[in-house]
């Protein structure tokens, strides 16, 4: 036994440079940990663990184990404290309840119009009947294409102070026990209130670009609109998205289509578009200044076309609204130009880990979110992948070339292509599968053709769009990008209606999650054979997500709807269509358009479910659980089912069984039971009500 210690214990000092990689790990950890308490905790622990942990490192700087033992320590508290100081740093009023119709006033800071509507979010609203203590920083309004009586009009411009009639409610909470909580997200965005117009806004003020983050949205709607007015139909909204990441008028179906080819992150910008960007700028300003032999000879070009490439890349973000992959490939590629403009080594696992660790002190709560997940997995899979593969695809490229084959080469591109698809893929899925429980069966196919198609045509004339804007002759270069885009959608559809294009699963628990990232960072971010042990944190998560149980019935939070798990697993719903709805089958595994309706009267969900005028029965397992329509039913259902679900009334105390009522669901929100043999297992979104700063106080 002691023979191993010693022999791990040398492979860690062997690899004690990929030590600092774990910093972001640990501070993530930290990060992680608050958010999963189930109370606020007190300020003062996570801080307090700072100063010893940083006097302990002192002391150990000779000791190698024991001082990333205290760096870890130290990493951890400043995670947590981090995401402790960032909650309370953006606390704001939230809307206590539901509010009739309310003639709200506020201007304008963001637009997102759709394919039904538009939302636009208000910035210091006046709500009457609220002090100006008690009114949230900010609202989000949805206003329908037939808003009103007349019809919504064209939607207000950035800047501009509206006035509308609107119903607003706080932000909800999850759909679902463990789905994402749109409440927490919006706190972090000072959001206090949600709701929908009853007539279309009326301008009360012109538009007052103030603000660098209102002028910035007056330019992305100015290009938008001009990129649609330019290229007509789905393709001028993919060249919308690709130059400003605006993606909400693109239609529904052309969205799912490229979700089922798994081309998503072709339209969220990120790596592949910064890169692009800054790679564009960097290598023609360096051939044009190449062309002069005197300034060539005389100025530091390489440099100078870097510090071009960085204006550009920093443009870029700030346009697009600066969304958290954005962020981090900003970060990444201002630490890749920043190593040319010091002579520095370009990319590597630090730079990675850097970009990952400034995101997490000053956003800690974008942890949580899939873009976070998703982009830092695919960058460390595509790092490590390439810290092995790199060497191996110079020496073929140089051999072909010294045989006299260089024609190949676009071959090598093209596997190029390929490998990274099938890494970044790889390494993203499990999230993917976690938060939109769809993977794409034919992701390698559909990205054989659409990535170098985005990166030779569409994004270099989207580049040169930016550069002609100030001469009015943006035109010319929209159109041949629409033509990229229209291929981009060409290939998304063909790609989706393959047979078993988008494969849907089934949600899992969270912490299966966590081993699959654990195992995934201990394989990539080591070097040495001890990585392979990582494969088995993979294995574990991927076993925990598959094989978690699923919920037996589903009660929303708002209690208007209900469904239940067949005996062949399809959800069977007792209202179908809305969000919710699409959510839950989602989640379950199935597509969104396949739930069932409850029959009025008889059996349904293989005989697992039977109805009747006042309500229904649901058997599992020798348990039964009664949903409860009229009140009539309720003194039955009490003595006879061991559990009652009757989120339309309020049950007395007397009631023996397992209760899911309309207090329940107003104080916990949505609700999920597990029945098993003679017992049932209940699940809230919200376990305890204002316990944590973003949960509703009722």
């Amino acid at each position: 036994m002691r023979g191993w210690l010693e022999r791990l214990a040398g492979l860690a000092l062997a690899e004690r440079s990929r030590w600092i990689t774990w910093l972001p790990v640990a501070l993530g950890a930290g990060v992680a940990v608050y958010f999963m308490l189930p109370r606020e905790p007190p300020v003062w622990p996570a801080p307090a663990l700072v100063p010893p942990a940083v006097a302990a490192a002192f002391l150990a700087r000779a000791r190698p184990f024991l001082l990333a033992l205290a760096v870890g320590i130290g990493a951890f508290a400043v995670g947590f404290t981090a995401a402790q100081v960032r909650t309370h740093a953006v606390a704001a009023p939230v809307l206590d309840g539901e509010t009739g119709p309310v003639a709200v006033r506020g201007r304008v800071t963001d637009v997102d119009p759709g394919t039904d509507g538009y939302e636009m979010r208000l910035a210091r609203p006046a709500i009457p009947g609220l002090d100006p203590g008690e009114t949230p920083r900010r609202v989000q309004v949805s206003v329908a294409a037939d808003a009103g009586e007349k019809g919504a009009a064209a939607p207000p411009a950035v800047g501009a102070r509206v006035r509308v009639e609107a119903r607003l409610w706080p932000p909800p909470g999850p759909a679902a026990p463990g789905a994402f909580d749109f409440a927490r997200r919006a706190w972090f965005q000072r959001l206090g209130a949600v709701g929908y117009a009853v007539q279309p806004p009326g301008r009360v003020g012109a538009p007052r670009l103030t603000g660098p983050a209102v002028r910035m949205a007056a330019a992305r709607d100015a290009i938008v609109d001009r990129a649609r007015a330019v290229v007509p139909g789905v393709a001028g909204d993919v060249v919308a998205a690709l130059m400003t990441g605006e993606r909400s008028a693109i239609p529904a179906a052309v969205l799912d289509a490229v979700r089922a080819a798994g081309l998503a992150h072709l339209l969220a910008i990120s790596g592949l578009h910064m890169g692009l960007v800054a790679g564009i700028v960097f290598f023609g300003v360096r051939a044009a200044l190449a062309l002069v032999p005197w300034l060539a000879l005389r100025l530091p070009v390489k440099k100078i076309a870097a510090g071009a490439a960085l204006a550009a890349a920093l443009g870029y973000m700030l346009l697009t609204g600066a969304p958290v992959p954005t962020q981090r490939a900003f970060l990444m590629t201002a630490l890749v130009l920043g190593a040319l403009l010091l002579d520095r080594r370009a990319i590597s696992m630090r730079l990675v880990a850097w970009a990952a660790t400034a995101i997490l002190v000053v956003q800690p709560e974008a942890l949580l979110g899939a873009s976070f997940q998703m982009s830092f997995s695919a960058v460390v899979a595509l790092v490590a992948a390439y810290e092995w593969a790199a060497p191996r695809f110079a020496a073929w490229r140089g051999y072909l070339r010294d045989a006299g084959q260089g024609w190949q080469l676009p071959l090598w591109y093209l596997a190029g292509v390929a490998f990274s698809t099938v890494i970044a893929g790889a390494a993203t899925a499990p999230f993917a599968a976690f938060h939109f429980n769809r993977l794409a069966a034919y992701s390698l196919m559909a990205n054989l053709a659409a990535v170098p198609l985005t990166g030779l045509w569409v994004m270099p004339w989207t580049l040169v769009a930016f550069a002609a804007w100030p001469l009015g002759l943006e035109g010319w270069a929209l159109a041949p990008a629409g033509w990229g885009a229209q291929g981009l959608v060409a290939i998304a559809r063909t790609v989706a209606a393959w047979p078993g294009a988008a494969h849907f699963v089934p949600a899992g628990p969270v912490w299966g999650l966590g081993l699959i990232a654990l195992g995934g960072l201990w394989l990539c971010l080591w070097q040495r054979w001890w990585r392979a042990f990582g494969v088995a944190g993979i294995v574990a998560g991927a076993a925990v997500l598959m094989l978690a149980p699923r919920p037996d019935v589903l009660v929303s939070r708002d209690g208007d709807r209900m469904a239940v798990r067949g005996r062949s697993g399809n959800l069977w719903l007792s209202e179908g269509g809305g969000y919710t709805a699409r959510l839950w089958l989602r989640r379950n595994g199935e597509p969104p358009s396949a739930g069932r309706p409850w029959p009025e009267r008889g059996p349904a969900a293989g005989g697992a479910l039977r109805c009747d005028g006042v309500g229904c029965v649901y058997r599992r397992a020798g348990t039964t659980v009664a949903l409860v329509r009229d009140l009539r039913a309720l003194a039955t259902a009490c003595r006879r089912a061991d559990a009652v679900v009757a989120p339309g009334v309020t049950l007395t105390p007397d009631c023996s069984a397992v209760t899911v009522d309309r207090r329940a669901t107003a104080r916990h929100g949505a609700h999920a039971l597990h029945v098993g043999a003679d017992r049932v297992r209940v699940e809230r979104a919200r376990p305890t009500p204002g316990a944590r700063p973003w949960t509703a106080r009722r």
